[in-house]
């Protein structure tokens, strides 16, 4: 694949943009040999683009994604450098607000681009349809809940009650002015600023559960590696779990693939049945199904 090809498919890929967020250039699944390293993003008017290495097409890429910017109305191009430790983030031309948002079926989520992770993982768009689809009247628990997209989703699907739990209290910050934002109640919404693993008891007394969303980071060293750590969670789901719960196990991990979450719930939670992958979305396409992002639905079935 050459750098004309490149600009076919981003360009394709812009003449239904609008003004919410779309991929349009997903290089990390590595279906685009060559361009493993990229990824390109219309957020309504800025265009953002993700460099995990720097290559001898640095300099001409980024003029290729100026002229594209321009090209398609963009106000602003900004250049993230993911391949540096901080992963510091440029403007190439126009300018940011102090606060910026990326639009998802109509609800807004702050994002800051001097952040590693912006604000929100776009690619977890079906998943958090699906929490919003199944929250009316529902007591909610969202592991892991960075800056509570998956909140946001549940109080507006009209969720009884949320629970998020997460390490960071300023990701938790930005998380409750999330639900500001899309002016939603935050009064049946808890923000707990807790090491998951060691604060078991803390996070039981608000069950039963009618939905639990487990999004760990695949490794975040210090607290948490998928490979020892996801069966931790799994072993208490039958004390924080209502008799017909749903449980949304997600993985974002390449070198595990779906059984290893089938068989952590056939080992420790058998009473958690298997229901069914949730489909990625078109725009993260990737070459191995297996090493993509695994959406996973279980649900609780005691007598039976």
């Amino acid at each position: 694949m050459n750098l004309d090809s490149l600009k076919d498919i981003i360009e394709k890929n812009l003449e239904d943009k609008t003004c919410e967020f779309k991929r349009v250039f997903h290089g990390r699944g590595s279906y685009y040999k060559g361009f493993e390293y990229l990824t390109v993003d219309s957020i309504d008017k800025i265009l953002f683009t993700s460099f995990y290495k720097k290559n001898n097409d640095y300099d001409k890429l980024i003029l290729l994604l100026e002229d594209i910017a321009k090209a398609y109305d963009f106000n602003t191009f900004v250049v993230q450098e993911r391949f540096l430790d901080k992963a510091p983030s440029k403007v190439i031309f126009g300018k940011l607000s102090d606060k910026e948002y990326i639009l998802e079926n109509n609800l807004k989520y702050i994002i800051n681009f001097n952040n590693r992770n912006i604000g929100i993982f776009p690619d977890m768009k079906i998943g958090r349809e699906y929490i919003k689809d199944i929250s009316k009247n529902k007591n909610v628990l969202n592991l892991f809940s960075y800056t509570c997209a998956f909140s946001v989703c549940a109080v507006t699907g009209g969720a009884k009650q949320v629970v998020n739990v997460d390490m960071s209290k300023g990701a938790l910050s930005i998380g409750r002015d999330n639900h500001h934002i899309n002016r939603l109640d935050t009064k049946k919404v808890k923000f707990l600023p807790l090491n998951i693993l060691k604060s078991w008891s803390r996070i039981k007394k608000f069950a039963p559960y009618d939905v639990i969303v487990i999004d760990p980071p695949s490794f975040q060293k210090g607290s948490f590696a998928a490979t020892k750590d996801y069966e931790k969670i799994i072993k208490r789901l039958d004390q924080l779990a209502s008799d017909d719960c749903i449980v949304l196990s997600c993985l974002n991990a390449p070198e595990l693939n779906c059984d290893f979450i089938k068989d952590l719930f056939i080992k420790n939670a058998p009473e958690f049945k298997y229901i069914k992958r949730l489909d990625n979305l078109d725009t993260f396409l990737s070459s191995d199904e297996n090493k993509s992002l695994k959406n996973m639905i279980f649900k609780r079935e005691i007598n039976g």
